[in-house]
Parts: C-alpha cells; structure tokens; sequence
C-alpha cells in the first residue's frame, strides 16, 4: 500500500492524489502539515529534509517533490498511454508536464496567495496586477496548446493533464480578471468529468484564507 503524507488542500498533494487514484492504486494518506502534525518532527525530516508536503512510501521507496511521484507513479503503474514507453512520444509530454508543474502552477499560486493567503488587510493591489500580467500569457500558451486535444496528447490521457490540470481549479475558481479562453474552459470541464479529478483536485481551500 502506497503512503502519502499530506494535508487534502495542497495543490501539491493534490496532484499526487489524482494521479494515484486515476491509477487506482491502493493507498492512505495521513494528514501532515498546515494545521495538521508537524512535518519538522525528525522522523518526517528524515524522509523529507525540505519539511513540505508531499511524501511517499511505496514499499522501500520514499519519495518528496510531487512532480518527481508523478513520474515514478507513472512509469511504475501507468500504461502506455498514461506514460509512453517511446521517449520520442513521451519527451514532448514530459515538457508540459514540467512546464505545468512549475511555470504555470507557480503563476496561478502567485494569485493563489493573494486572493487568499494573504489578509484583506495586507493586499496590495499592484501584487495582483503584477500577477495577472505574468498568468494570462502562460494561460494562452496552455489554451493554443489544448486545442490540439482533447487531451495533451491528442485522444489520449496522460501524467501530463495531471500536472498541467491539477491546479485549474483554483485558476477557475479564484476572483480574478481570468480571460475568456475557450479551449482552455473546454478542457477543464474534461476535467470535471473524471472521478479522480473532482474528489483529489477539486478540494476547498477555506481552511488556508489569511494564513499568511
């Protein structure tokens, strides 16, 4: 059985969980971090020096940075269509995944934090306008990007939807100037209509508003 240790409203945690329950894999996950036990206990350092979530263990394999479980979640349980065994297929998908993990995820946490983390008292608006104006490029990109779909690679679902979709529904569900962009707003009702997607990703976040 698969362990994963982390609170349910990390974004990180998050995609973990979709990617393990799109794989039906058997697992728990215990509740660390935020408002949860400590992750700067020795014990959880010593599987994860940076004292974040997420982690794992899979037998004799302990895991941190949630794009790297993806991938080994994907190569050790996925298909060939969730994780193409051809690096000629797979590589162009990995760039996306990558791309959406960290680039993407990261501008859509900026606004995140300021829609949320932050105290209404403490907002700065410019924080906000200077946060829209590195997202709505990356959310074009990502918009041309699915119009090739459905999926990113073509008729097929792939780890690379997880880490570019993980993070869309705070994209959609936050207040801010959001653009219209069509195939982007297609893509996340895909999204919506996997099990895996609404129970793991589509999580409140209340429970972390003027944590900052």
């Amino acid at each position: 059985m698969i362990k994963v240790y982390g609170r349910r409203n990390s974004s990180s945690v998050q995609l973990v969980m979709w990617a393990i329950n799109e794989l039906g894999l058997d697992h728990e996950r215990l509740d660390f971090g935020h408002g949860h036990a400590s992750t700067r206990t020795d014990e959880y350092l010593k599987m994860n020096p940076m004292g974040r979530v997420p982690v794992i263990q899979d037998g004799d394999v302990c895991m941190f940075e949630s794009a790297a479980i993806l991938r080994y979640l994907a190569a050790t349980y996925g298909t060939d269509d969730f994780w193409p065994s051809d690096p000629a297929r797979r590589g162009p998908l990995d760039t996306w995944a990558e791309w959406g993990k960290g680039t993407f995820t990261e501008a859509v946490l900026e606004v995140f934090v300021y829609g949320v983390r932050l105290p209404p008292s403490t907002r700065d608006p410019a924080i906000l306008r200077n946060a829209t104006a590195r997202l709505i490029p990356l959310a074009e990109m990502l918009d041309a990007r699915i119009a090739e779909g459905p999926w990113l690679d073509g008729d097929r679902f792939s780890f690379a939807d997880i880490a570019c979709g993980h993070i869309l529904y705070r994209y959609f569900s936050l207040d801010w100037p959001r653009p219209e962009l069509a195939h982007l707003g297609r893509y996340y009702e895909r999204l919506k209509e996997r099990p895996a997607y609404r129970d793991h990703a589509m999580v409140s976040y209340e429970a972390l508003r003027g944590t900052y």
